[in-house]
């Protein structure tokens, strides 16, 4: 039988799980990945190449399945005009404030207003204990 696909939310280090806190609350419903990165796996742990309808299991950063989400829509945006549903569905409360997050992630990356990303959004359809 195959798994489902897998995703982490990054974090600072192995106890920062804060976007899994945040999609378990329901906070969090979007997320998005460097366009040239989305169909690369990141270890057993991160899949990548998701597709609407896909069911993925959520780990946190120490490898503990904390919930399952489905992929609602996928579609690419760049960074100089975030649209107001991926900002809101990341947990900001504004564009700016994404583009700050998001910077402090990707400080390795040149990003400017033609940075490409896909938007991933999801909804929680179920909670691990």
């Amino acid at each position: 039988m195959e798994r489902l696909k897998r995703i982490q939310f990054w974090g600072k280090d192995e106890n920062d799980d804060r976007l899994v806190r945040q999609v378990l609350k329901g906070k969090k419903t979007a997320t998005v990945d460097i366009l040239s990165d989305f169909h690369k796996s990141f270890g057993e742990y991160d899949d990548g190449s998701y597709e609407e309808g896909d069911i993925v299991e959520v780990y946190d950063l120490k490898q503990k399945l904390r919930c399952k989400i489905e992929i609602s829509e996928i579609y690419p945006a760049v960074f100089g005009d975030i649209p107001e549903k991926l900002w809101r569905g990341e947990g900001n409360l504004n564009e700016e404030e994404f583009r700050k997050d998001h910077i402090s992630c990707w400080s390795n990356n040149n990003i400017d207003d033609d940075f490409e990303m896909m938007a991933i959004h999801f909804k929680l359809v179920e909670k691990i204990e």
